[in-house]
């Protein structure tokens, strides 16, 4: 039996109900942008390694171990949370497929070695440091969020020497920085060759943005078709349903607009 701690529940983990998840409102609970994460990889299905960086309660491996049953190894900053996030891998006895590790993204190319990952996935703190105005009071929150103990170089950096020549680095981030994103990466002979954005609602400006990254690729971007989360009544839209409750469960759960 998983421990519990504090104020943290367990839930399912949307469409998956064999796949539960420890969550907590004041140390992590995942959003959205997780779940669009998840679906907008692509990944090895049967053989090769992947590694999540910023993993939090290890949310993105536990997403992705249902598509792949390739090796997955997730890196997270913050102690509380990666104890959260072992708990988790051991709550769906994802114990042999996927491994946590505590500590610093920055310390993984010499940790764990260069050029060993077929993919790197990340969703790394968006706002830079001196929006002041944006950071949390909560330390977890704002360290998740907050470009407080690596910036977005840092980041991409660390994803290029960690990713095999020819891997993908898939991340997710703010529109805001889409500039960024493309300078970086290619800084890092990071190639993006496709990117997805995601509004809202109809009509309304992008407020994520979905990038894959091919080490040492050639240029090709592709601008893939955007998603909508809520249509004009708030409720989730088809495709997002399907994505939070699969087929089935969109069918059931459509209609109802659940905030993550």
């Amino acid at each position: 039996m998983v421990e519990l701690k504090g104020d943290e529940r367990i839930d399912y983990l949307l469409a998956d109900r064999k796949r539960r998840i420890i969550q907590s409102p004041s140390v992590f609970a995942f959003s959205i942008d997780a779940v669009l994460l998840a679906e907008f990889t692509y990944l090895p299905l049967k053989k090769g390694k992947v590694l999540d960086l910023c993993t939090g309660n290890g949310v993105v491996p536990l997403f992705l171990s249902k598509r792949s049953k390739v090796q997955m190894v997730g890196v997270e900053l913050q102690e509380r949370i990666y104890d959260m996030a072992i708990r988790n891998v051991e709550l769906n006895d994802l114990q042999d497929q996927i491994n946590m590790i505590h500590g610093d993204l920055k310390d993984m190319p010499r940790q764990l070695g260069h050029s060993k990952y077929d993919l790197v996935t990340c969703n790394p703190p968006y706002f830079q440091t001196e929006d002041l105005d944006k950071r949390n009071s909560n330390e977890y929150l704002a360290i998740a969020r907050h470009e407080i103990h690596c910036n977005l170089d840092e980041v991409l950096k660390a994803c290029k020497m960690l990713v095999k020549p020819g891997g993908k680095v898939s991340l997710v981030h703010r529109p805001g920085r889409m500039a960024d994103l493309i300078a970086i990466g290619r800084k890092y002979n990071l190639e993006p060759k496709r990117v997805q954005f995601v509004h809202p609602k109809k009509g309304k400006e992008a407020n994520i943005v979905l990038i894959e990254f091919v080490r040492d690729g050639s240029a090709d971007l592709k601008v893939i078709p955007p998603i909508v989360i809520h249509d004009e009544d708030g409720n989730y839209t088809g495709e997002v349903a399907r994505i939070l409750y699969g087929e089935e469960g969109s069918r059931q759960h459509g209609s109802h607009s659940k905030k993550l």
